[in-house]
């Protein structure tokens, strides 16, 4: 397969990414549009994207914050902090969309709505998408590709290295089919390197209140198994500012990022730069040329899911 050619003297591209949800993650995410869940949004605009600027200006970090629409609408003139700081903004859905639930007409117009929006606020087209539910609808790949984007970073059929993501034909009783791959680069995402589901508490449902050193190993692992043992690796992680930004949790990233700049042959990239080093290979080439093979069989009705 493809590889990274990273610069000279490089050994392992590091994205510490940001998604900057703000408010519209307790809309799109959890439909909890009340004052308290408000505010929670309000905190990662006010307080958690300066504490990670001020960090990432620190070690020298490019970040690439994948952004809803809604956020850039909302919080405008902290988006264009973002930027003079030189940061990459990543498409993120217009008000974090679950694509699973809507349909195609529906995904179609909120992804324009926000490529508005990027325009009209910040005078810039992302060229990478990463979905609001790190999920799909059938449509999506087909989308972001009509869209013209360079890269996704949604899914999770590697860790560490970069690939060609494939369609699939899903059957019940015989083997799945894996068809075409996507001319889009996917820089897989993995949810062990979120901040949400450890550290973000959601009342009557997710808890959020894991020990922070635990997180802290945790992330330090993945990177040195990924530095130590796979070539040419790209480590990507994903941050929000209204967790990360909480002043426990600062604590224990601003210790994560010194490890890592203190390595010898560190590149900190946007995601931007990072897929701009991919290099197909024949394979890849092969497999982008391949039959096109999609959808699902029909469930089995004896079969006891709904």
């Amino acid at each position: 397969m493809g590889h990274l050619q990273l610069p000279p003297g490089k050994k392992i591209a590091v994205n510490l990414g940001t998604d900057f949800d703000a408010q519209c993650l307790w809309l799109g995410g959890f439909n909890k549009p009340s004052p308290s869940y408000m505010s929670r949004g309000e905190y990662g605009a006010e307080v958690g994207v300066p504490r990670l600027l001020e960090l990432y200006r620190r070690f020298g970090v490019k970040s690439t914050f994948f952004t809803p629409g809604h956020s850039v609408d909302t919080f405008p003139e902290r988006c264009r902090e973002i930027a003079d700081a030189g940061h990459e903004f990543g498409h993120h859905g217009y008000f974090h969309e679950n694509p699973t639930l809507i349909s195609r007409d529906t995904e179609k117009r909120l992804i324009d709505l926000a490529f508005k929006t990027y325009k009209n606020v910040l005078g810039i087209r992302p060229t990478g998408y990463r979905s609001p539910y790190w999920d799909y609808s059938e449509n999506t790949l087909d989308l972001i590709e009509e869209f013209g984007f360079d890269y996704d970073t949604s899914l999770m059929g590697r860790d560490v290295v970069p690939y060609r993501p494939r369609r699939w034909e899903i059957n019940w009783e015989t083997g799945n089919r894996a068809g075409k791959a996507s001319k889009v680069l996917e820089i897989p995402v993995n949810w062990y390197l979120d901040d949400f589901p450890p550290l973000g508490y959601v009342t009557g449902g997710q808890t959020g209140m894991q020990d922070s050193d635990t997180i802290y190993k945790r992330w330090k692992d993945i990177f040195d198994y990924a530095y130590d043992r796979v070539p040419n690796p790209v480590y990507a992680t994903c941050v929000h500012p209204q967790i990360i930004g909480q002043p426990h949790h600062m604590m224990w990233y601003e210790r994560l990022v010194e490890y890592i700049a203190g390595k010898e042959g560190v590149w900190f990239a946007t995601c931007a730069e990072i897929a701009a080093c991919w290099v197909d290979d024949d394979r890849d080439r092969e497999l982008m040329n391949a039959e096109d093979v999609r959808g699902v069989s029909p469930k089995p009705a004896d079969y006891p899911i709904a």
